[in-house]
């Protein structure tokens, strides 16, 4: 499924609308979203980086395979943020968790 996050844009074709942050989290924790835009500003307390840090915590913390992602909010400060979050996900799905420094070092 392609998800398309967006309070006000009509999804493009063959994406699938959603407006809320709840909406979009009750179908990532089905693990059916292959692939997923994100507006910013959703019109309500949450934004689309909510969601992206909700996926950043589920990959750190619990393996979750992230579907690909992209942006296409028109915020450019949200859009940056949202950037910078899902270039860690990949960085540690890549990578790995950072490695603790021994502290005799």
């Amino acid at each position: 499924m392609k998800l398309y996050l967006d309070d006000i844009r009509k999804a493009p074709e063959g994406w699938v609308p959603v407006r809320t942050f709840g909406d979009a989290i009750q179908l990532l924790e089905q693990q059916v979203v292959e692939e997923m835009s994100f507006d910013h500003d959703l019109g309500d307390i949450f934004t689309g980086l909510d969601v992206v840090n909700w996926i950043e915590r589920k990959v750190f913390e619990e393996g979750y395979n992230p579907p690909k992602m992209w942006i296409h909010t028109g915020n450019p400060v949200g859009r940056k943020n949202m950037l910078l979050a899902i270039e860690s996900i990949e960085r540690f799905i890549k990578e790995g968790p950072v490695q603790k420094i021994d502290d005799k070092c």
